[in-house]
């Protein structure tokens, strides 16, 4: 009787996701969902994300979680969100409007039937892996001197990131580093609402590694190779010739090419002080 009223419970559930798919591929255009619909949804993701810890650190709430005690000025964040306002409307909305048939071209597509789970979940794990390659080497190049001075330094005008600080780049940086994103979708070809799925992960992930709060609940405390908030935080605290963890997501690219050496070395003096100070207490 249980089983039977889950079913009828879940069937009833993908009955109604499917009618609100239905009324969107039938009310909008491939471009509106595309472009639009696209736009939309990354605001709604990214503010909605970001704009809690903004507000956590200016009400000083939760801060023995707090991974440096340094805090902004109610100035600069109010500067970091009208900027960020300015990019997403200047250059993401443009950028997204036009870009539509490129992904026409890769193959997207927004009718029915949706994918299944299993074509979905592959294709964002291949995602995630391509992005985090290809983020990597760029991340890289935009720590050269010239680059870093003229480009990337406006991303570390914040040495102690919060939420939407994550989106917080110059223009040029945005469409460079823009690429690595899309790698995976346009050699896959997803439909549409895969798309959106990466993008809302995506948008996620790098908010929380901006987030500048390291939580008992983090990710990084359950999944080895993620990163998080801690190891791309301590990327933002240090001089650009000498910051290393340039990954987005996980920590293995950073570990085969040396370039968390720094970073390894003060979470071992971390360690070994922690066990000092309970062996005193003990």
């Amino acid at each position: 009787m249980v089983c039977g009223q889950c079913s009828e419970s879940d069937f009833r559930s993908a009955v109604a996701d499917t009618d609100f798919l239905v009324y969107l591929v039938t009310h909008f255009s491939d471009f509106q969902l595309a472009s639009i619909g696209s736009f939309l949804l990354h605001e709604s993701v990214f503010f909605l994300s970001g704009l809690p810890f903004l507000y956590l650190e200016r009400a000083g709430f939760l801060s023995k979680y707090k991974i440096q005690s340094k805090n902004n000025t109610a100035a600069a964040q109010d500067k970091c969100v009208n900027r960020l306002l300015l990019y997403h409307f200047g250059v993401n909305l443009p950028l997204m409007i036009c870009s539509y048939p490129v992904f026409k071209w890769m193959g997207m597509r927004s009718s029915l039937p949706l994918p299944s789970w299993k074509e979905v979940t592959g294709q964002i794990i291949l995602y995630f892996i391509l992005e985090d390659f290809v983020f990597y080497w760029g991340h890289r190049i935009l720590h050269t001197k010239w680059l870093y001075q003229h480009v990337h330094s406006v991303h570390h005008e914040y040495a102690t990131p919060f939420g939407v600080t994550s989106e917080y780049a110059h223009p040029a940086e945005i469409l460079f580093l823009g690429f690595a994103t899309i790698v995976g979708p346009a050699i896959t070809g997803p439909h549409l609402f895969t798309l959106w799925l990466w993008m809302s992960l995506r948008v996620l992930e790098t908010v929380e590694a901006h987030c500048g709060y390291h939580f008992p609940w983090s990710l990084s405390n359950f999944l080895p190779l993620y990163g998080g908030a801690d190891f791309h935080d301590y990327h933002h605290r240090l001089i650009y010739t000498k910051s290393g963890n340039y990954s987005s997501t996980f920590v293995y690219m950073d570990w085969i090419f040396g370039t968390d050496k720094g970073y390894r070395k003060l979470k071992a003096i971390r360690s070994n002080s922690a066990a000092e100070t309970d062996e005193k207490q003990m």
